[in-house]
Parts: C-alpha cells; structure tokens; sequence
C-alpha cells in the first residue's frame, strides 16, 4: 500500500503540473492576443510603416525640394509636413517596411544626399 500511495502522489503532481502549464499557455495567448488588438487599434487610428525624409527647415526650402522631387521621381506620392515651431518637412512615398523603404532611398540619395528613412 505504501508503494501504492506513492505511485498516486507522484501522478496527482504530474497531473497538478500539467494543468498548471496549460493556464499558463492560455494566459499568456491571451495576452498576446490582446497585444495585437492594441497594435492593430493604434495603426488603424496613426498609420504605420515609412516615409522618406529629404528637407526639413523652412517652409520655401521644403516645397522647393518637393518640386525638384516630383520632375525626378514622378511616380512617388510626396508631402509637406508642418510641425511647430514653424519647421516644415518634405517627405515622400508610403511603405509598409523600413526595407521596402531603404531599397527606394538608395535611388533616392542619388539625387538627394540628405534623404533619410523616417517612421510615418
């Protein structure tokens, strides 16, 4: 009977464990869950993905480098964007990925050294 008691023990701590361990997974994929479902709310509300920055500084200098941009590039959606103090910033094209965005700026530095990579 004694090895009978302990045979249950270790099974009833095997069988403990086990169920701990599957709350625990179900705790934790729903926080993930819930983690996407905050990033998807956010990027639904700010946008997501990337710009290409040429000029930031006055606002004649921004709109001269958008004008020079579209002769070069006219198949890139372009933007002005003010931010105060009066800083004003000409940005161009929209991608999903900062690699989708890097393989266009090295193009793009050709024409304009100062271009940079910025997050929309």
């Amino acid at each position: 009977t004694m090895k009978l008691k302990s045979i249950f023990t270790h099974f009833f701590v095997i069988i403990c464990f086990a169920t701990l361990s599957i709350s625990a997974q179900t705790t934790a994929s729903e926080e993930v869950n819930s983690l996407i479902t905050k990033k998807r709310k956010f990027n639904k509300e700010n946008g997501y993905g990337f710009r290409i920055q040429l000029f930031y500084g006055s606002e004649t200098n921004a709109k001269t480098q958008l004008r020079s941009f579209k002769i070069k590039f006219p198949s890139i959606k372009t933007y002005i964007d003010y931010s105060n103090p009066p800083y004003w910033k000409s940005l161009v094209g929209d991608y999903k990925t900062r690699l989708q965005a890097d393989k266009i700026l090295n193009d793009i530095k050709i024409k304009f050294p100062s271009a940079i990579v910025v997050p929309r």
